[in-house]
């Protein structure tokens, strides 16, 4: 099954996406028939400007299966291949403080493979208007089990938000901290 394109979903999550690149990228031989297969991962990749040339870190190219000879390390350091005017242009952008360079895709253009690079800063929390990082640990209800049966007759308070869960035969109590 050839995969006509591997998208770094995490990387669209996490990112607030400012500007868009494309770039080739310099691959040896059976690495080409090893994504042409599907067996790259781009989840944790990013790109680099080093001494005026960029590079691509953290993609894993699984090595082909039926490769005779010179089989690369799945997780090379390669070489992106753009103008001279376009890494100019990413190296400064990077240099802003926050901002990271991210591969976004990985697709074929008329027979080459190109990867879709994203510069832009850490998404910040959506939920809270804090400025926070993360708001996978900030819990927002406490949550209260209880074996015994229990009835609410009298009505809920705006104020508390509570709500009654019945789960397995367990009452679950759900409050607004």
């Amino acid at each position: 099954m050839a995969a006509e394109s591997i998208t770094n979903r995490k990387a669209l999550r996490d990112y607030h996406i400012l500007e868009r690149y494309e770039a080739g990228i310099e691959l040896k031989g059976s690495e080409v028939k090893s994504i042409r297969a599907g067996k790259a991962n781009i989840s944790d990749a990013f790109a680099r400007i080093e001494n005026g040339e960029a590079f691509l870190y953290n993609a894993d190219i699984q090595p082909y299966e039926r490769a005779s000879h010179e089989i690369p390390e799945a997780k090379r350091v390669r070489k992106l291949l753009l103008h001279r005017q376009e890494i100019d242009k990413l190296y400064g952008e990077t240099q802003v403080k926050g901002r990271a360079l991210v591969v976004l895709k990985l697709y074929w253009k008329n027979g080459k493979l190109k990867a879709e690079l994203g510069v832009g800063p850490k998404e910040t929390c959506r939920r809270s208007g804090d400025g926070a990082r993360s708001c996978a640990f900030q819990p927002a209800t406490r949550l209260i089990v209880s074996s015994e049966p229990q009835l609410v007759s009298s009505p809920i308070s705006p104020q508390d938000y509570e709500t009654v869960l019945a789960v397995n035969g367990r009452m679950l109590r759900n409050f607004r901290i």
